[in-house]
Formats: structure tokens, sequence, C-alpha cells
């Protein structure tokens, strides 16, 4: 006597419709997901264009004071441009610069401390971010 058990046979040659609606379910949310994440990528790429213009641009001032005598009037102390303006830099005045030369105290009173800072904003940042560069200057 055979003891096999039958098995019923299942037809298999395609794909239901409840399957295809689950993919194509699964898939549409996969194109959602990376479609927002474009927004992101390009706010973020602007971003990081205004950091780096940011950075260059206190660079090419530090390069551009290194350059003065030690009592030229570029590197006196204080502020400059004096109170609270700026100089204005790129097409639209992206960029916002300033300077400060402070003294050093003895035994280093032959160096001149200078900080550039620039400040920016825009492309969805929360208020206004900025870059502090320094150097020291020898007489």
């Amino acid at each position: 006597m055979n003891s096999r058990v039958a098995t019923p046979a299942h037809d298999a040659r395609g794909v239901s419709l409840v399957e295809v609606l689950i993919a194509l379910l699964v898939l549409a949310f996969g194109v959602l997901a990376v479609g927002r994440m474009f927004p992101a990528g390009s706010r973020a790429q602007v971003q990081d264009h205004l950091l780096t213009g940011a950075n260059n641009y206190a660079q090419e001032k530090l390069e551009d004071l290194s350059a003065f005598a030690w009592n030229d009037t570029a590197l006196t102390v204080g502020r400059h441009p004096g109170g609270s303006a700026t100089e204005a830099i790129g097409s639209n005045s992206e960029w916002q610069r300033f300077y400060v030369v402070s003294s050093m105290t003895a035994p280093l009173d032959n160096l001149k401390k200078v900080d550039v800072t620039v400040n920016y904003g825009g492309a969805g940042l929360s208020g206004q971010r900025s870059v502090v560069a320094s150097t020291y200057l020898r007489r």
C-alpha cells in the first residue's frame, strides 16, 4: 500500500491583480520618497555654495591685508569699516564683510591679530550665518 498524500493541483500561471496592485503601491511610495529628497538636496547645495563663498571672501581679505605695511591705515586697531557698516560682496550682496584689527600685548607686541567676519543668509537658512577667519601679522 502506498502512503502518499495527495496534494491539490495549483494553477500558477501568472500574477494576480492583487499582487500587481501591491507592487504598484510599493513602487509609488518609493518614487514619492525619492522625489522629496531633491528639494532638500538642492537647498543644501545652495547653502554649501554660500558657505564656500563666505570662506573664500574671508581668506581673500586676509591675503589682501597681509600685503600692507605695519603702519598702513588699513591695519589700524579697530573695526573696518567703522561702526556697524559692512562691505557688500557678491552680485546680489549675498555676503557682508568687515574686519577687526587688534594689537597684542607684550611680549607679543610685534603682532597684530586680524579677524575677518563674513555674514551671509538666504537659501532656507534661519537667520544670518557668519564665518570668521583670523591671522597674525608681524612687524
